[in-house]
Parts: structure tokens; sequence; C-alpha cells
């Protein structure tokens, strides 16, 4: 699939590795004529190698601070992808709630700063345009040990779609992808994961994780963010208020 976004600028947040720097190394290579990333990690940021215009900023999405600053910097804008976001699981009866909030600060406290920054830039420039936000399958369908970071991400589902019934008259589209497992170091920080890992290897442990979905594998980060460049495309210009699953299969 070729897009044309030629003279655009976008705004990717969580783009020091994984589906955040697959999303920009995308639409750089789709002609995107300036990146706006953001992410806490500034070693990361500085290490992707793009072609278009780029300016980092290296800050916490969870800080309104940090946005209201940014935002009169950003000038046009015509997409966002809002994907920082982090990941922990324990059961509900054993999670503190340090780590709840934790967790909801960043995945969803600042995907709503995200949001409404991009919005209000999105609709300044009175062309339209397109925002995905990052969901996950966990938002979706109901898993055991993952009840901050599963209601984090339903939570951002619902809030795509809500998004996307307010800014329709101005052409802006909004729309959610609901990953299944993708090969990212989000993986890193799970514990049973970093277990397998030690005793089989990485790639075997993202093997065996793999083989509980219908398809058998995980996604890469490369193959989202050409999902995510869909959903922000002339391509998709009839879709908005979608959650798109693409999680091989696990959610059925």
């Amino acid at each position: 699939m070729t897009a044309n976004f030629t003279g655009m600028t976008a705004l990717v947040t969580g783009t020091a590795s994984g589906i955040g720097a697959a999303s920009a190394r995308w639409l750089d290579a789709q002609g995107i004529e300036r990146l706006i990333l953001v992410d806490r990690d500034a070693d990361g940021l500085n290490a992707l190698e793009l072609s278009c215009v780029v300016e980092r900023h290296a800050g916490d999405v969870s800080d309104p601070a940090f946005w209201q600053a940014l935002e009169p910097q950003i000038g046009r804008l015509d997409h966002a992808v809002v994907n920082a976001g982090i990941a922990a699981g324990a059961p509900i009866a054993e999670e503190s709630f340090e780590q709840w909030r934790r967790i909801m600060s960043v995945n969803l406290d600042g995907a709503f700063l995200t949001l409404a920054t991009a919005l209000r830039l999105i609709a300044k420039g009175g062309n339209g345009g397109g925002v995905v936000l990052l969901s996950s399958v966990t938002g979706v369908k109901p898993m055991a040990g993952t009840g901050a970071y599963g209601s984090s991400k339903a939570a951002l589902a619902h809030l795509a779609k809500i998004a996307a019934l307010e800014n329709a008259g101005a052409g802006i589209r909004v729309n959610a992808i609901a990953p299944g497992g993708v090969d990212t170091p989000i993986w890193d920080s799970d514990a049973n994961f970093r277990a397998m890992a030690a005793d089989m290897g990485r790639d075997a442990a993202i093997a065996g994780f793999a083989s509980g979905t219908p398809l058998k594998r995980f996604a890469t980060p490369d193959e989202i963010a050409a999902t995510i460049g869909f959903l922000l495309s002339a391509q998709a210009a009839n879709i908005t208020g979608v959650v798109l699953s693409s999680d091989g299969g696990l959610a059925l």
C-alpha cells in the first residue's frame, strides 16, 4: 500500500521504540513533510534516522504542563498517532493502587492530553485530518491479570468513538487499533516473559506466547504501523469511530 502524505505534519507519541518508531518510519517513507515525536526516552528519539523534518520532544505525555508548553510550538497539524503507553499486570485483588494510577496516568490521562491537543491543532488548520489511538486486544477481550492495563485500553477505544462523533463535522476522523501480541520491547517488562526468555531465548519465548493465537504468530511493529497509516490515509476517508483489531484472531 502506498499513501500520499506530502506536505503534511504528524504527531506521534511513544516514538522511541516499537509501534511508535515504526509509525514514524512508515510516515517518513510515505513522504510526510514533518514529524513531531514525543517520548520520555530522549536517547531512543535521537536514534531514529528519518529523512523528513523531525522535531523531537522528550517529555511525559501525562504532564499537562508539557502539552501546554508544546502546543503553541507545533503549528500546523494534520495527523496524530496516540501511541505512548506502559504495561504491567496483576490480579485485581493483588494490584496496588499505585500501579493502577501509574498505568492510568500514562495510558489514559496521557492519551486524553495528547488527543485533546491534536484535535485543537487539526481543527485550527481547517482541512480535517486523522487520528489513531492505540488500544489493545485486552481492551476488547477480558483477560485475567490485565485489570489496569485492559481497562485503560478499553477506555481508549471508547474515547476514540466519542472523539470521532464530536469531530466529524470538522472533517477529523478518529479511529483506534487494537493489536494483540506485537514483538516490541514492552514484553521485556513482563516477569513471566523475562523468565521464559532467560530459559529458552527471546525468539522462542515470543513464539511460545504467540502459540495461543489462532494464527500462531505475533505481529511486527511495521505491520501495525502500516495499518495505522492506512487509517490515517485518504484510502480510509470514509472510516471513523472504528476499533480495528489486529490480533491474529486472539479476540475470537
